[in-house]
């Protein structure tokens, strides 16, 4: 028999900001054990979680439980911290591990990078503590190259032993967020915890119900987006256009900027306005200085190094709450002002938009009720 439990336990693993975190707690998970290895992205989270909390009437105060490296961490001392009365029948682990190593704008090194490594890491974590569920999410570029693709199917061979595994590419602008984002989702239940039949009846080999909670099907394509028109000049929305799916609907005026938690955080643009003025409005296919559309998603969020997103009709770059609210994070989401600009961009980047680390989580929550992998109140 299950034990009934109003909260599923979750351990988070390569934390950062808690994007991912935040979206499990909405959908009815406790996140009981986090780890993040930088420093200044462990007080970023804490900071901005332990004010999204409050804001709902939640006065648990968030924190990392670990900043070392996660392969310096046993997963008895994993248990240990986040199970002090002893490791539970159900739980769940979440997690992104790095992905430079595997983006095609990165270097290229797949698995033999010191980043792409951490990827193997979490898959034995998986195999050692054993969870009830797992989710896993990283760049599309994993499944892509011929020689990462095939050392991935090698280590999902092992946890397939004892896991049902599946996966889908999503898109985070299918979900509300005015970002082109895709991504791609691995799901795992253990399978002494899932019924054979619940697999065996899904169609195509894929038992978990991907996509997941789409509010938008076929974003990208079903809309007539706004063009590409020099910098400065006035424009109207086109009709169609969800406006929560425009950039416009995440920039913050120029009268609210200092009345706004984060939203005067700017970088200096250094490069005169005659030099960038030629940058016309939706230009985004550019290496760097890319102008966004008012009336269009942003490109992939990837700020830091040479990655520049330019305000679309401003002479001045995004800042840290334009940001934010682009991965679809909320505005009482806040950081502190004394940490580091290059860090807030660097780990919003890196974060899963909330909307769509919700729609995950709530997908699961709901296969793991109907399924009776866990009897939840």
């Amino acid at each position: 028999m299950f034990k009934e439990i109003t909260k599923i336990p979750v351990l988070s693993f390569y934390s950062g900001g808690g994007f991912l975190d935040m979206g499990f707690e909405q959908a009815g998970f406790e996140i009981v054990w986090s780890n993040e290895f930088d420093d200044i992205f462990a007080k970023l989270h804490a900071a901005g979680i332990t004010s999204w909390r409050k804001s709902n009437g939640n006065d648990i105060k968030a924190e990392i439980f670990n900043t070392k490296s996660i392969t310096e961490i046993s997963s008895e001392q994993i248990i240990s911290e986040a199970f002090p009365n002893g490791k539970p029948e159900h739980f769940g682990m979440i997690g992104g591990p790095p992905c430079q190593d595997f983006t095609l704008n990165g270097n290229l090194q797949g698995f033999n990078g010191e980043r792409g490594k951490l990827t193997v890491v979490y898959f034995d974590k998986i195999l050692e503590l054993k969870p009830t569920f797992f989710v896993m999410e990283n760049v599309t570029g994993l499944m892509k190259r011929k020689e990462t693709k095939e050392y991935l199917q090698k280590l999902l061979k092992r946890v397939e032993k004892e896991y049902y595994v599946d996966h889908e590419k999503l898109n985070s602008l299918n979900h509300g967020v005015p970002q082109h984002r895709e991504r791609v989702f691995f799901v795992g239940i253990r399978k002494d915890c899932l019924s054979k039949k619940a697999i065996l009846q899904t169609p195509f080999g894929k038992w978990f119900p991907f996509p997941v909670n789409e509010k938008y099907h076929n974003a990208a394509t079903k809309y007539n987006w706004g063009k590409q028109v020099p910098f400065g000049k006035s424009l109207k929305k086109p009709e169609n256009v969800p406006f929560e799916l425009c950039v416009e609907s995440c920039l913050v005026p120029k009268q609210k900027l200092n009345r706004i938690p984060n939203a005067n955080e700017i970088f200096t643009l250094y490069k005169p306005l005659n030099d960038l003025e030629q940058i016309e409005e939706g230009e985004t296919s550019r290496p760097s200085f890319k102008r966004l559309h008012r009336f269009r998603y942003s490109p992939t969020a990837c700020y830091g190094n040479n990655e520049v997103h330019l305000h679309p009709y401003i002479h001045r770059r995004l800042s840290v709450r334009e940001a934010l609210r682009i991965q679809g994070v909320p505005d009482t989401y806040i950081l502190p002002v004394e940490l580091p600009l290059s860090k807030k961009f660097k780990m919003i980047g890196n974060g899963v938009p909330v909307p769509l680390a919700k729609a995950i989580a709530i997908g699961l929550y709901n296969f793991i009720v109907k399924n009776k992998v866990i009897l939840v109140e």
